[in-house]
């Protein structure tokens, strides 16, 4: 463990009641700021992109990155970021998102450097008590001896743009002994390690390797007034304080990035009418195609929440479902925030919340089963989305009241058992680690769903499902499935847009 590291634990006890206990740093702030990407003279304009490649075994991997910079043979160097970003990995695991763009002084780099400040990494488990411990490992400060980021290769910088992809290698980025159920200090480290490479736009945008950026989340901060475009704060922190009863909470938060957007007639708007209803405060999900200079053109904007009075956006995976009548909750282990309620982990109650499925994909209704989503089959270990308006937590019955609740898309990494078809689809049977959050928390006591075999998810591909793997996908084959997962009737199957290789379980 390093100067200014700590281990915080948070014991959740359940049915009713959430305890928090925990030492050491806390993480707090959030956003960024954005290059204006002129590309002068002699000068690229060049976007840099955040993902990660990792397994199941952690809920959150949050860092503060302060500086990444590249450098030449000759010792000189050019800054890529200088201003802190707060980036959360574990979200962008096998897909990306914008950072920012910045002028790059043209030329031939063969190295680069990064300074991260506080950092924290998080798992949950279950204790023996039947509750759940979220485990989370944080540094302070992070030394730059415990930072690397790898060029494999040579970066030559020249024409007029270029896109950098940032990728966390997750499993060599964070060590620690176990979950700890005990909640005991054990040792542990942080080792940030990234790959840093080029990434080529295609002319027709199809996946996070060609410039199609999916699921971007956060809240409006501008609209152009011409109606051409508006500036989207990214949801990768708690965005402002909490503000007085009836007062407008408005980002944008300090540390996270900014993404101009434009759209155009062939973007989709859902639970909006149009670019003329989007306001200053609203939040967002949206799909864009990333533009070279480091824009984004809109391909879906989905609303799913209008109000901006006092919002807090949150993402995270569901550990628990409460069906008590009048007690109904889910619980959010949350990966990013933005709006004045700061707490972690969220205990939503649902009662009078509208439960919705992402519209990132449009072949739900070409599946070979229902994939519903509703409070009675929410299961644990499910990516979902929520919107509220209260500024703080309270006690139970009313816990944290949602609007909306919207199932979303994620990664999944597992072993292929094996292959199949149905009803147009190629199927894949994924055997999950035991870690992974559905059949660790499938056997929590008092669930709504009861899963048949939490440790298989039936993947199912089809024409539109983006191939990305290096080799062949055969039995025996661990790989990455990015897509919506549903419990259909005790069985976990997902509609999967990406695969991509596999990692290390």
């Amino acid at each position: 463990m390093n100067p200014g590291a700590a281990s915080l634990r948070k014991l959740r006890s359940i049915p009713l009641v959430t305890l928090f206990g925990c030492a050491g740093f806390i993480l707090t702030g959030c956003g960024g700021s954005v290059g204006t990407g002129t590309g002068s003279s002699g000068n690229t304009s060049v976007t840099v992109l955040s993902t990660s490649t990792a397994n199941d075994q952690l809920t959150e991997f949050n860092m503060y990155v302060k500086s990444l910079a590249l450098n030449r043979a000759t010792g000189s160097s050019a800054t890529l970021i200088s201003t802190p970003l707060e980036v959360e990995f574990m979200s962008v695991n096998g897909r990306s998102e914008p950072l920012l763009t910045v002028d790059v002084p043209q030329g031939t780099y063969t190295s680069a450097s990064a300074s991260i400040g506080s950092a924290e990494f998080e798992c949950v488990t279950l204790a023996p008590s039947g509750g759940l411990y979220t485990s989370s490992y944080a540094y302070g400060y992070t030394p730059d001896s415990n930072v690397t980021v790898n060029l494999p290769a040579p970066l030559t910088i020249s024409s007029a743009s270029m896109v950098l992809s940032l990728d966390l290698l997750v499993s060599k980025s964070a060590s620690w002994t176990t979950c700890d159920p005990n909640g005991s200090i054990l040792p542990f480290s942080i080792t940030p390690t990234f790959d840093l490479t080029a990434m080529t736009l295609s002319s027709s945008r199809s996946n996070s390797q060609n410039g199609l950026e999916t699921g971007l989340k956060g809240v409006i901060g501008s609209v152009d007034s011409t109606g051409a475009g508006f500036t989207v704060t990214a949801d990768s922190g708690p965005g402002c304080a909490g503000t007085a009863a009836g007062a407008n909470c408005s980002p944008p938060a300090a540390y996270a990035p900014v993404w101009r957007v434009a759209s155009d007639g062939g973007t989709v708007f859902e639970g909006v009418a149009g670019i003329s209803k989007l306001t200053s405060g609203m939040g967002v999900d949206m799909d864009a195609a990333l533009q070279p200079d480091g824009s984004l053109l809109a391909k879906r904007i989905a609303v799913y929440d209008s109000s901006t009075h006092d919002l807090t956006i949150a993402e995270g995976r569901l550990i628990f479902n409460t069906p008590i009548v009048g007690y109904q909750s889910l619980e959010m282990a949350r990966i990013r925030e933005l709006g004045p309620l700061n707490t972690a982990p969220i205990t939503f109650s649902y009662g009078n919340a509208a439960f919705q499925i992402s519209g990132e994909f449009k072949n739900l209704g070409d599946l070979p089963f229902p994939p519903n989503f509703t409070a009675a089959n929410a299961v644990d270990g499910q990516n979902f989305y929520a919107s509220t308006h209260a500024l703080y937590a309270s006690i139970p019955p009313t816990f944290v009241p949602a609007t909306a609740i919207t199932l979303i898309p994620q990664t999944i990494n597992g072993t292929v058992s094996a292959i199949g078809s149905e009803g147009g689809f190629t199927t894949y049977t994924v055997t999950l680690a035991p870690y992974d959050l559905f059949p660790a928390l499938a056997v929590q006591p008092h669930q709504t769903a009861v899963l048949t075999n939490p440790n298989t998810v039936v993947v199912y591909a089809d024409s539109n499902t983006q191939m990305l793997n290096t080799n062949p996908i055969a039995v025996g084959s661990v790989a990455r499935f990015y897509g919506l997962v549903f419990n259909d009737q005790g069985t976990l199957r997902m509609d999967c847009a990406q695969v991509s290789d596999g990692v290390a379980e």
